[in-house]
């Protein structure tokens, strides 16, 4: 009797599973015709717009143009040179300020988090450079370093790095303190403390900084291009406004967003590997 109870009782979580796969196969084929919808929706308007001349392309550009645009630097280049050197420029920029903002974001966020008297005397002078446009140093880091990557690199630093101390010196503050305490009881010292304890527990505050970081970094490199340089994205887009091209500087939008997304992916995929302990997501959950 206990044997049929115990299959009856497989058989029936084997149903909810399977009936719960299948709930969120269907849920998200649903979000997805959703998401495409929309896109259809923007840009068929936009182009319909356009062609019947409610909206004007001088100004606002259209779908069609943009991606001609974007064919055309593919096939025939840019005014700066071929495009994938472009793109290649903006995300080496990007990459190193995205690196160097991160790792000093994290080793002061962790050394301020966890020295109460050093975050004291530094604190108002974090506040006041947090509370200042920090783009408007684009400015100052090309007349101090040039036209090269250098300035680029260095605003995508200052972009990137009080997103990420601030978020490693927060996950620093909410670590259980009953759980330093029983490390200490069982003779952790300093550095393991750290190394064990402190880190892993704010890694999940770090991990999500790293999301709105990149975009930082992109951002940037790009306004560092703008202001003044010989290649990269940003010089397309001042070269295009400067042209009255409205669909190069869509396309040169449509670029970035591209690098964003892919980046996006990558960045997700590394916290899932970090992170493997963080339960799965529900199915009432929505993935953005």
């Amino acid at each position: 009797m206990n044997e049929q109870n115990s299959a009856v009782n497989e058989t029936s979580i084997d149903e909810n599973m399977q009936a719960n796969m299948a709930r969120v196969r269907r849920r998200r084929l649903i979000i997805n015709v959703l998401r495409v919808l929309v896109l259809v929706i923007i840009i068929g308007g936009w182009e319909l717009g356009a062609r019947t001349k409610i909206i004007d392309p001088f100004f606002w550009g259209q779908p069609s143009g943009i991606w001609a645009q974007i064919v055309t630097w593919a096939v025939n280049g840019t005014a700066q040179g071929p495009l994938w050197e472009q793109i290649a420029v903006t995300l080496e920029e990007t990459v190193l300020g995205f690196l160097i903002g991160v790792i000093l974001g994290v080793v002061f966020g962790i050394l301020l988090g966890r020295n109460r008297f050093l975050a004291d005397v530094l604190g108002p002078y974090i506040k006041a450079a947090n509370a200042m446009p920090r783009v408007v140093l684009g400015s100052i880091f090309v007349i101090g370093l040039g036209l090269g990557i250098q300035s680029k690199v260095a605003l995508a630093v200052v972009l990137v790095f009080f997103i990420v101390f601030f978020n490693a010196f927060q996950g620093v503050r909410e670590v259980d303190r009953n759980l330093l305490a029983n490390a200490r009881i069982l003779g952790a010292n300093s550095r393991r403390l750290s190394t064990d304890v402190i880190i892993p527990s704010a890694l999940t505050w770090i991990i999500a900084s790293l999301h709105t970081s990149f975009s930082f970094a992109l951002v940037g490199a790009v306004v560092g291009e703008f202001l003044g340089a010989t290649q990269g994205i940003g010089l397309m887009i001042q070269t295009a406004q400067g042209t009255f091209n409205a669909n190069g500087v869509f396309a040169a939008m449509v670029i970035l967003a591209a690098l964003a997304l892919i980046s996006e992916g990558l960045v997700t995929a590394l916290e899932n590997r970090l992170i493997t302990w963080r339960p799965t997501s529900t199915i009432n959950d929505i993935s953005i």
